[in-house]
């Protein structure tokens, strides 16, 4: 990877592969787990500076408390 400067001060990235333009590596990521072609990926560092990202190690206990609706029902005619 390249990181360049054109002449308006603007910031880019070239990714080359034995001097020639290819895609960035991950351009066209497939989750492993769902198998969607929208996959996201992170920087490297970006989670160390944003736990909140990290998955928890195990899913969330459910809320044992019923759901009661809170609009009464109409009598059936």
């Amino acid at each position: 990877m390249r990181r360049l400067d054109d002449q308006h001060g603007n910031a880019g990235e070239v990714w080359l592969k034995g001097e020639v333009c290819v895609p960035p590596p991950l351009a066209g990521a497939i989750c492993p787990r769902c198998g969607s072609p929208q996959a996201a990926t992170f920087p490297e560092g970006y989670l160390a500076h944003h736990p909140e990202a990290i998955p928890p190690a195990e899913p969330a206990t459910p809320d044992p408390t019923p759901l009661i609706s809170p609009v009464p029902r109409r009598p059936a005619y």
